[in-house]
This record gives C-alpha cells, sequence and structure tokens, in this order.
C-alpha cells in the first residue's frame, strides 16, 4: 500500500507519501493560494520518492473542516487523482491529524483543536488523548469526544477553552485560548498515518467536506432569494 495524502483545510497546502518503506511530505504556507500549490507538491513527493502516480494505492483527504475554497481544493484535487488512477479514496476528519499531533506533547488528558474559520470564528472539536498503538508508536491516538464544529470562541465554555489547545485558534485569539499547544497546521504525513491506522482496523473513511456553514459566494439566484 502506498498512501497519497492531501490537506488543505488550514493555512498549510501539505502533501505526503505513506507505505512500502516511503515516508515522505511536502508543505506551503500560504492560507489564499491552495489552488497554486497543490498539484506541484504532489509531483514534488512522488519525484523525491522516485515514484510516479501508477505507484500510488490509495488517496487520503482532508475533510476538513475548512473554509470552502481551500477546502474544496485539495478534496476535488484528491478524487480526481483517484478516479483517474481507479483507486480508493478515503477521507478523514483534518482536526483529528492536528489533534494526533497535539497529543504526542500533551501526553495524557484531554484537548481542544481550534482552528481559523475566519469571520472572527474557530473550528473546534474535543479530544481525549488514548495509549499510544503498539502497532504505530509516533502515532499518538486522539478520540474525538465532539462532531465538530463553528463557534465563536467567546461562545465557548470556559472548561473548554481552558484545554490545551492546537490550531490557530490560540495564535488569533490568545486570550481566550490560553493553553496553546505548538501544533497550527494540518501535516499530511499524519494524515496519511491515521487513515493507514484505521485502515488496518477495517475502518470505512468516506470522503464528506465538512463545510459546516454555506460559502461566502451565493449565486445570483441565492442572493436574490436573500
Amino acid at each position: 500500500m502506498l498512501l497519497l495524502a492531501i490537506d488543505t483545510s488550514t493555512s498549510a497546502i501539505t502533501v505526503a507519501l505513506r507505505g512500502n518503506g516511503i515516508a515522505g511530505s511536502a508543505s506551503v504556507l500560504d492560507a489564499r493560494g491552495h489552488s497554486e500549490h497543490v498539484a506541484p507538491l504532489v509531483s514534488r513527493v512522488l519525484d523525491t520518492a522516485g515514484r510516479t502516480p501508477a505507484d500510488v494505492t490509495d488517496v487520503v483527504v482532508g475533510n476538513g473542516p475548512g473554509p470552502f475554497t481551500g477546502l474544496r481544493v485539495g478534496i476535488v484535487t484528491g478524487l480526481v487523482f483517484g478516479h483517474a488512477r481507479g483507486i480508493p479514496v478515503h477521507g478523514v476528519c483534518s482536526l483529528d491529524a492536528l489533534a494526533a499531533d497535539a497529543a504526542r506533547l500533551v501526553g495524557s488528558g484531554e484537548l481542544l483543536v481550534a482552528t481559523d474559520a475566519r469571520r472572527k470564528e474557530v473550528y473546534w472539536a474535543r479530544y481525549s488523548v488514548e495509549p499510544t498503538d503498539p502497532a504505530q508508536p509516533e502515532l499518538r491516538v486522539a478520540r474525538r469526544l465532539t462532531d465538530p464544529a463553528v463557534d465563536r470562541p467567546a461562545d465557548l465554555s470556559d472548561e473548554l477553552r481552558h484545554l490545551p489547545t492546537a490550531g490557530r485558534g490560540p495564535l488569533l485569539f490568545p486570550d481566550l485560548f490560553p493553553h496553546a499547544v505548538g501544533v497550527l497546521d494540518v501535516q499530511a504525513a499524519t494524515l496519511a498515518a491515521l487513515a493507514e491506522h484505521r485502515l488496518h482496523a477495517g475502518e470505512q473513511m468516506p470522503v464528506e467536506p465538512l463545510y459546516l456553514r454555506r460559502p461566502d459566494a451565493l449565486t445570483t439566484a441565492e442572493r436574490v432569494a436573500r
């Protein structure tokens, strides 16, 4: 199995390969340039690993949540790649990847992931850190306790906001998220590791974009209806 992972839900456009003894990734920080960077990054990780699209057996995309346009770029790229190759495409909640990276730093207990949703809001979910999987000691399992949601930070409870918090929420709202964990953006390498773990466990991973709200851009009919 050789997984190609793509995530464009945060400020990082990130791509990774994992499997068959290969572990490589490439990322670019650009909150507005997802469509410009994702295809070159796919080419870069394949070239660096000495592989071609024909070697990829599965594609993994970050389901978000994330801003509509950026998130859609990564998902569509993954779906097109999978369709062209005739291989399965799997979806993983992007917040889960942030939580897995944060869990290695937190160690135990609970944590919060809060990412930039713009409009002075955050995408968030609460997690419990589980014991390390012996088969993948580099992957700390963080079990999601709540569905992903989007809210203004001040509307979250004090208990939630005082948990160790990963994502750009603490960077944007330091007074409201006082316990920042040094994990800002999704890493496709972690997304790939999570997908591999779940595939081995027999889990289904549908591609289900988590937009959580309507896009800013509306059709003429939608604007008139308003």
